[in-house]
C-alpha cells in the first residue's frame, strides 16, 4: 500500500509575509495545532546563515530551532528549509533527533550540478533528505532526467515538484509526475509543492494525489489558509478535508480550524495574501511574484502593462527581479515618444508668474475647505485640482496623470485639462498633453505619484507661489475627500508611502527655482523639511 502526506510548510513559506517574524506564541500554536490535526510534516522554517532574531522562524542549526520543538510531537516529522545559495553546510551540526528529523535542499537550476555535494553532506549528517528543484517546468525533459539520475544516486527521503511561479496545469502536473515516477529510485517519494496564481493549487494537489494512488508514496505541500507570497499556497484545510472525505486518512481537521481562529486571523491584519489578476499574468508567465508587487505600485500602469513589461524582460530574467531593469522598460513602455513643446509653451503663457493651488485628493480638503478658499482669495490664486473636479472649490485647470483616475473620470464642465502622455496621445481642443517622461524623476517605488508630476511641470513653468491642499499622506483608512478612490492599505504601507511621498516632495524642494515658494495649506502627515 502506498500513502500519502501532507506536509505543511506555513512556518517557512508564509514566513516571507512577515518577515520571518511570526513570533514565538504564533509559532508554537501554530505547531501544536498541526501535530493535533495529525499532520504528517511541520516544516519549522528557514536553515540560513544570518537573519535570526527572537520569534523568527530562521536558524542557524538544529539547536537553534530546538526550543520550538514539543515535548509531545505525535507522530509528526520535523522538517528545515536550506536554500543552497544562502546557507552554509558547514553550519548544520550533526542529527541528534532533539530537534528537526529533515532538511529539504532548495537550488535554482544552474545549481543542479553544484548541490550534489551540499545533499551527500545532509545525509551523512543523518538528516532526512528532501530534494526541491526550483521551477520544475523550467527543465527540459533531458534535463530533468539528467538531475534524477544524479538524485538517484544519492538516495533521498522525497524529490519533489516545485510549481515556483503557479504556472502549471493538470496536463503539465501528469507529464512532470510521469517522466519522475518512471526514471526515480522506487523507493523515493515525490513531494508536489504548488502556488495558487492561476487558482489551481488544490485542483492540482486532488489531481496528484490520485495520479499515486497506489503506485508512489507522496507527499503533498501545503499552508495554513494558503499562507504565502503573492497568490499563496494550497491551503491545508482543504487538502486534509478532501484526503479524509475521498481517501480514508484521520486528519482531525478540527485542531486545524482553530489554528485558523486563534492565529491565521490575526496574521491576516499582518499580511495580504490571495489570488488576485496581477498574480494570474505572473503564473501565465512563469514570472517571479516580487516583479508583480512592484510594477502594482505604479498608478499609471494597467493589467495589460503588466503583461507587456513582463514579456519584454524575458522568459528566464523574470523568473527573477532585477527592479533596475523593471523601471527601465516600464519607463520606455510608460513614456510615449511625443513633442509636447507646443503644449508646453501654451500652458506655461497661461501660468508662468501665477500663484498656484494644487488641490490634492486627501481628506483634508473637506475638512479645511474654508481655510483652502480664504488662501485662493488672498492670494488671487489659479486652482489646479489633480485627477478629478471637487464639488465645492471650483478650480480653473484639472490635471490627470493616473490612468486609473482617467478612465473614471466624467466632467461636463469646459475646465481645461492637463494630461500626461502615458495616459493618451492624441488630445481634444481643451487639453494640454505634457510628456510624462518630463516630469518623471526614478529612485522610488511611488515615482509617478500625481502631486509630485505636478509640482515639476509647474517649476519648469516658473509659477510664483504653490500651495499645496489635500497632500495629506496615508493612513489605513479613510484617506480620500471621495469614499470611491479609497484603497484597503495597511499601517505598513501606509507608513512606507508616506516616507517616499515626503522624501520626494523634499527632493522637490531643494531641487525647485529658488524664487519659488512652496507652502502646505492643510494638514498634513508629510512636512517640509
Amino acid at each position: 500500500m502506498k500513502y500519502a502526506k501532507i506536509l505543511d510548510c506555513t512556518l517557512r513559506d508564509g514566513g516571507y509575509l512577515v518577515d520571518k517574524t511570526f513570533g514565538d506564541d504564533n509559532i508554537n500554536g501554530i505547531i501544536k495545532g498541526l501535530i493535533d490535526t495529525k499532520i504528517d510534516i511541520i516544516e519549522m522554517g528557514f536553515l540560513q546563515n544570518e537573519g535570526f532574531g527572537e520569534g523568527k522562524t530562521v536558524f542557524k542549526n538544529s539547536i537553534d530551532a530546538q526550543k520550538y520543538i514539543p515535548e509531545n510531537r505525535g507522530q509528526s516529522i520535523f522538517t528545515a528549509f536550506a536554500d543552497y545559495s544562502r546557507y552554509d553546510i558547514n553550519n548544520l551540526d550533526e542529527y541528534t533527533g532533539k530537534s528537526f528529523q529533515a532538511v529539504r535542499a532548495c537550488f535554482f537550476k544552474h545549481e543542479r550540478f553544484d548541490v550534489i555535494n551540499f545533499c551527500k553532506e545532509i545525509k551523512r549528517k543523518g538528516y532526512l533528505l528532501f530534494v526541491q528543484p526550483v521551477d520544475i517546468l523550467g527543465y527540459s525533459d533531458i534535463e530533468l532526467l539528467d538531475l534524477i539520475e544524479s538524485i538517484n544516486a544519492i538516495e533521498p527521503y522525497c524529490f519533489s515538484i516545485v510549481d515556483t511561479f503557479g504556472s502549471m496545469y493538470e496536463d503539465d502536473l501528469q507529464r512532470v509526475f510521469c517522466l519522475i515516477h518512471h526514471n526515480l529510485n522506487p523507493k523515493c517519494r515525490i513531494g508536489f509543492h504548488s502556488h495558487n496564481n492561476l487558482q489551481m493549487s488544490s485542483a492540482l494537489s486532488q489531481a496528484f494525489l490520485k495520479y499515486s494512488y497506489g503506485k508512489r508514496d507522496v507527499i503533498v505541500d501545503t499552508t495554513i489558509s494558503g499562507m504565502g507570497r503573492g497568490a499563496g499556497n494550497t491551503p491545508t484545510e482543504l487538502v486534509t478535508q478532501y484526503m479524509v472525505d475521498k481517501l480514508g486518512y484521520n486528519y482531525d481537521v478540527d485542531y486545524l480550524l482553530d489554528v485558523i481562529d486563534y492565529y491565521m486571523r490575526n496574521i491576516r491584519t499582518q499580511a495580504e495574501w490571495g489570488y488576485n489578476t496581477h498574480f494570474y499574468i505572473a503564473g501565465a508567465y512563469s514570472a517571479h511574484v516580487n516583479n508583480i508587487a512592484y510594477l502594482t505600485k505604479k498608478n499609471s500602469i494597467k493589467s495589460k502593462d503588466i503583461r507587456y513589461i513582463l514579456n519584454e524582460i524575458g522568459s528566464q530574467k523574470r523568473k527573477k527581479y532585477d527592479y533596475e531593469r523593471l523601471e527601465e522598460i516600464y519607463l520606455q513602455h510608460m513614456q510615449s515618444n511625443i513633442d509636447d513643446a507646443d503644449d508646453f509653451e501654451r500652458i506655461k503663457s497661461k501660468l508662468s508668474g501665477e500663484n498656484i493651488v494644487v488641490l490634492a485628493a486627501g481628506k483634508s480638503i473637506v475638512n479645511e475647505k474654508n481655510k483652502i478658499l480664504d488662501y485662493i482669495r488672498s492670494n488671487n490664486a489659479k486652482v489646479i485640482s489633480i485627477n478629478y473636479e471637487h464639488e465645492d472649490i471650483p478650480c480653473d485647470y484639472i490635471y490627470i496623470s493616473n490612468i486609473k483616475r482617467y478612465q473614471n473620470f466624467n466632467t461636463t464642465s469646459d475646465i481645461p485639462i492637463i494630461c500626461t502622455s502615458n495616459i493618451k496621445q492624441n488630445k481634444t481642443d481643451n487639453e494640454y498633453l505634457i510628456s510624462f517622461l518630463r516630469l518623471i524623476k526614478c529612485g522610488w517605488e511611488n515615482m509617478d505619484n500625481s502631486t509630485i508630476l505636478l509640482l515639476r511641470l509647474l517649476n519648469d513653468i516658473g509659477v510664483k507661489n504653490i500651495g499645496i491642499a489635500g497632500f495629506d499622506g496615508y493612513s489605513y483608512d479613510n484617506n480620500y475627500a471621495e469614499k470611491k478612490y479609497e484603497v484597503d492599505i495597511s499601517v505598513n504601507e501606509a507608513m512606507f508611502i508616506n516616507k517616499e511621498l515626503e522624501d520626494m516632495l523634499n527632493d522637490f524642494i531643494q531641487t525647485k527655482h529658488e524664487d519659488i515658494s512652496v507652502k502646505l495649506i492643510t494638514e498634513s502627515k508629510l512636512s517640509i523639511r
